[in-house]
């Protein structure tokens, strides 16, 4: 039996009501896009004062657990910045499957750090060091440079989703609107939620965000744009020349809106650099080392304007201080043998192949399937959890595509990092059976 949202909150003062949202939201009784009672009505009810609910919403709205949402009153987020039940039961993977859910690298194409760390001279960082290894910054601003990305300031932080957060904390305030992509990186998504912001969403196709979607995106408010220049997660859609020349020139006629370009997948992605910052007054672009290098490696580095790298590094300062010495000096090491290069272009090339195996063997089932760069191949489908559960009772652990999604249609995604031609095939046909299980699949 549905009880209605009002009668589910309980509490005489404002921790005690958010506390009961807050469970509510947890428990799933509560939903994501159910209004709350106005602040008179639940204060009538409750027989407290209309301070004390204000205070409680506002309290979950910094939160990120709500947002105003004008005349329609205060409504939960799509994605509440909470571990709830049915957000982390998509997440187990079942043991015995193959996993293609995570969109990770596959470690076989990785280096190993054994040698590099034997070179290392180990001696312990000192609070008075520079936060920023000089070594880093030089081959950071080398590579920047050959992609044609200008370098007026760098800082290194702790990953890409690291990177956008501290531009985002630089420059945002919760209840502020954030351009995303739709679909969109979960962790953007989850991030942007947990910091009390709200998503206006941007359809894209395989070459990026629509020109049209992005200008009515900014023009309804927008604050910050987060755009992926190549191997978008999850459709691994990629700029061209053209998008990007398009998407610049709206970018202009908003100066007062700061870019920030994701560049997780790196020299990885298997697409060249593109990016849309060229003549911007506010932007930074982060560029993780995870997908190439690997995922222990908690670093990224970031280029961007004086202004907001001085404030990520000034918001920084006053939390970790500094991305691990040891961990610069390992990624410096890296990037500084003459065969660092060679490895990622030829790891590029194989995931690349692996992606087209993928495609090709499901366009033979007639099967439609995105993924022009990266790790990850995003597939429309009508039903997803009942498309999920056939492929784990088939041996296949792959992802819902729920979690991405915005505005945009049912689908799901598969990582492809170390998905060989052999397998494509066989999970081709089982994709195709669980999409049509009614029907005799054949193939094209």
């Amino acid at each position: 039996m549905n009880v209605p949202v009002h009668y589910q909150i309980r509490g005489d003062s404002g921790n005690q009501i958010a506390s009961s949202i807050e469970d509510a939201i947890r428990s799933g009784r509560i939903r994501a896009g159910e209004h709350l009672p106005t602040v008179r009505a639940l204060a009538t009810r409750l027989k407290v004062s209309p301070t004390t609910v204000a205070a409680a919403y506002s309290s979950l709205r910094v939160r990120g657990l709500v947002h105003g949402s004008g005349r329609r009153g205060t409504v939960v987020n799509r994605r509440p910045a909470i571990a709830t039940s049915a957000r982390s039961a998509t997440l187990r993977i079942r043991k015995g499957l193959r996993n293609l859910a995570e969109g990770g690298p596959d470690p076989a194409l990785l280096p190993s750090f054994k040698p590099y760390l034997a070179r290392l001279e180990g001696s312990p960082g000192q609070y008075g060091d520079d936060e920023n290894r000089p070594e880093l910054v030089r081959l950071a601003i080398k590579q920047f440079k050959s992609d044609g990305i200008a370098v007026g300031e760098l800082a290194v932080v702790s990953g890409a989703l690291s990177g956008i957060e501290r531009v985002m904390q630089a420059y945002l305030s919760p209840g502020d609107i954030v351009a995303v992509e739709d679909p969109s990186y979960t962790g953007v998504l989850d991030l942007v939620a947990a910091m009390g912001l709200i998503a206006e969403p941007m359809a894209l196709d395989d070459s990026g965000p629509l020109p049209d979607e992005m200008n009515r995106a900014l023009k309804a408010g927008a604050k910050a744009c987060i755009v992926t220049p190549r191997a978008q997660n999850p459709t691994g859609a990629t700029l061209d020349k053209k998008r990007a020349a398009e998407l610049r020139t709206i970018l202009a006629r908003y100066p007062e809106v700061v870019l920030i370009e994701d560049d997780h997948a790196g020299p990885a992605a298997g697409a060249p650099a593109i990016t849309l910052s060229t003549g911007l007054e506010r932007w930074a672009l982060v560029r993780s080392v995870s997908k190439s290098l690997g995922p222990d490696l908690r670093v990224g580095v970031m280029a961007g304007d004086e202004l907001t790298i001085s404030r990520v590094q000034g918001r920084q300062s006053l939390g970790p201080r500094w991305v691990s010495h040891i961990l610069q000096d390992l990624v410096a090491a890296l990037w500084a043998d003459p065969e660092t290069p060679e490895r990622m272009k030829a790891a590029a090339l194989t995931y690349t192949r692996r992606r087209s195996a993928l495609i090709d063997a499901l366009a033979d089932y007639g099967i439609e399937a995105r993924g022009r760069s990266g790790l990850n191949v995003w597939i429309p489908v009508a039903e997803e959890s009942a498309v999920v559960q056939a492929m784990a009772e088939k041996g296949w652990a792959i992802r819902a595509g729920e979690s991405y999604r915005i505005k945009s249609g049912p689908a799901v995604r598969i990582t492809i990092s170390t998905l060989t031609p052999a397998d494509s095939k066989k999970l081709a046909a089982d994709l195709a059976e669980a999409i049509r299980p009614r029907a005799r699949v054949q193939t094209a």
